[in-house]
């Protein structure tokens, strides 16, 4: 495959970014997206230029750092994956692939396609935890959870906090990673102790490092890599009235 790069190139948070465009030829349709941008990096190292910046870690699917933003759409064409998992049969001999940073202002650009996504480590910080006594783990069975509970729990803690939701909504909402960790715990007998402080903290703390709000669109579970459902957000709201009220 041939394919027309136009890339983000940005030297710092604080420098003017630009669109580069790169000629790529003979691309494999069984490379990765990643790969591809290594094929990339790699032939601009040969020039003397400077690589691409842009984030990785896993590249299996589970740490959610590959954060792009390609054609329009978080993570690509492709429905459910992350970049890494994205393949170039994804696009045809000739095409022209567009490729930037997530476009929120919690996220600040770093370099290129390199995101600050710390803001998450800061909403997690403010209340995703819960309390449990050190030592030995217990018996299973001395906490007893109901199977649909449980399964309803694992499901939210599917979120890889990549920030797909985030860049797929027009308001910048960060509603649906912080409704995946408040009904992840909300579920659990365990996450009961600090349940109302939990959704104020987390809530509060996302208003303040400055994500929009939530209105409805479901962008953010359409582009969710890992399916987190939108049900989570009205559980949110449900945990948020009732702590309000207590």
């Amino acid at each position: 495959m041939d394919l027309t790069l136009n890339i983000w190139r940005q030297k710092d948070a604080k420098s003017k970014g630009r669109f580069v465009t790169y000629q790529l030829k003979n691309i494999s349709q069984n490379c990765s997206f990643l790969e591809m941008l290594d094929i990339l990096n790699e032939q601009l190292i040969m020039q003397n230029q400077e690589p691409v910046a842009f984030d990785h870690d896993c590249r299996e699917g589970i740490c959610g750092m590959c954060s792009l933003y390609i054609n329009g759409r978080p993570h690509g064409p492709d429905d459910a994956v992350t970049t890494c998992q994205l393949h170039m049969r994804k696009f045809k001999d000739g095409d022209t692939i567009v490729v930037e940073p997530w476009r929120a202002r919690p996220f600040p650009v770093i370099k290129d396609l390199l995101v600050d996504r710390t803001a998450f480590d800061k909403i997690i910080q403010d209340g995703g935890y819960i309390s449990v006594n050190t030592g030995a783990a217990a018996e299973a069975n001395n906490i007893l959870v109901s199977k649909t509970s449980a399964e309803l729990s694992m499901d939210a803690a599917a979120c890889i906090g990549c920030g797909a939701c985030v860049a797929a909504c027009k308001n910048a909402s960060a509603m649906l990673f912080v409704s995946a960790k408040v009904s992840n715990l909300a579920l659990l007998p365990q996450g009961k102790i600090e349940a109302k402080s939990r959704v104020q903290k987390m809530v509060s703390k996302m208003d303040e490092l400055g994500f929009g709000n939530c209105t409805n669109t479901y962008a953010c579970e359409a582009e969710c890599p890992k399916l987190i459902s939108r049900s989570n957000i009205a559980r949110l709201n449900r945990e948020f009235f009732c702590a309000k009220i207590a």
